[in-house]
Order: C-alpha cells, then structure tokens, then sequence
C-alpha cells in the first residue's frame, strides 16, 4: 500500500478537453475538470507557510497543453515595474514567477523545456539539455507560448497555453512525460523556491530531473 501511495503521489492525471480556449479564459468550464495540484512545500521538502501556497491545474487537447497556477500572495509582490510582454524576459526567474518543466521523452528527462510565467504576465521558454552532465541552455528557442495573469486580493493567477509542435511531439491517452512544478516568491533571505515534487538539493534548485514526477494523459 505505501509503494502505491507514494506512486499515486508524483503523478498527475491530465485530463482532455474537446475544445480548445483562449487562455485568457481563466472561467472556461475546461478548467472544472482540472484536479488542484498542491504546491505546498519548499525545495527542501519542508512544508513552506500557507501565505506563499500554490496550485496548479493542467489540461491536454489535441493541440496544446493548459497550464493554470493559482498563487496565494500575502506579501507583496517582487515583479517588475517595466514588464516587457513581446519578448521572453531572460532572468525572470530572480521574481515572483510559477514555473513548469516538461521532459517529453520519458526515457531521457535530461532534456526537457523550461516555461515561466509571472503575475505582470512576463513569459520565459527554454530549452535544456543536461544529458552530457553538464546543462545546456538554448535561450533561442521559440515556443510561441501564450500567457494571461489577473491580480487579484491576496491571489495571482497565472496562465500559459503551449502547443504541442513546440515540444516537438504529441501525446497520446496513456502516455506519461515527466516534469516538475514550481514557484518562486519573495526576495533575498526570504525568498521561498516551491516544488511540487521537492528536489531535495543541497542548495535551491529546480534543475533536477530525477526529482521528476509524471504526467499522465488521460481521456
């Protein structure tokens, strides 16, 4: 029973949706199918305080993967006061920003894509490439990844919309890819790097693929 448990716990159940919405539809009744993933814990794997807990929610069409994060945001907030939003904003990663990676071959999750998105809607998309041990980052590649954000009382939500062409493939029912969830709140000492699956490096670090949990496409 334990192993299962622990198996249930770092997989996540994509659910598809038949039709496809503009991101920017943060009410569209896609996203009632959508199970809340908890983003609750720091990289360490200690429980982090409740005012910088997150969710996440995730659907699959035949087209794009959805990417929704729900942010509690009790402090305020570390974004930018020029956000640039027609261009990806290398360095995003040092402000308040939600993150997916998502290694579509299981078999190799030393490559995987990077995707940031920040409550002032500033985007980041990368590629990386760790299977010589040694990371690789193509800070060229273009996804042409989408994003929304709202602001809202003690919340941010944040959106982003990727086509499947820009991971270079496309899953079918059954398939699990790997990936991690993550969110970066606060400033200096205080700042506070979340993971739905904790890394449990020795220092913050999100880059750790055999932390990977799974992502599963379900009908």
């Amino acid at each position: 029973m334990r192993d299962k448990v622990r198996k249930f716990s770092n997989r996540i159940a994509i659910k598809k949706i038949r039709k496809d919405f503009s991101i920017g539809k943060f009410n569209d009744a896609g996203w009632r199918i959508a199970g809340d993933i908890r983003i609750e814990k720091y990289w360490s794997g200690e429980l982090a305080p409740a005012g910088r807990h997150s969710s996440a929610k995730l659907l699959w069409s035949d087209t794009a993967l959805y990417v929704s994060f729900e942010a509690i945001q009790t402090e305020p907030l570390i974004v930018s006061e020029s956000p640039n939003l027609k261009s990806k904003t290398i360095g995003l990663w040092d402000k308040d920003v939600c993150e997916i990676f998502i290694a579509p071959d299981r078999s190799e999750p030393r490559r995987y894509f990077e995707f940031e998105i920040a409550p002032t809607g500033e985007w980041l998309d990368l590629a990386i490439d760790f299977s010589s041990g040694k990371r690789e980052i193509d800070q060229d590649y273009e996804s042409g990844m989408q994003s929304s954000t709202k602001i809202e009382e003690l919340q941010v939500v944040m959106a982003i919309k990727i086509e499947w062409k820009a991971l270079g493939n496309t899953p079918q029912v059954g398939d699990i890819w790997l990936g991690n969830l993550f969110r970066c709140v606060g400033r200096d000492a205080d700042r506070g790097y979340l993971a739905w699956q904790p890394t449990q490096s020795e220092t913050p670090n999100f880059h750790v693929p055999q932390k990977f949990g799974e992502f599963e496409f379900h009908e």
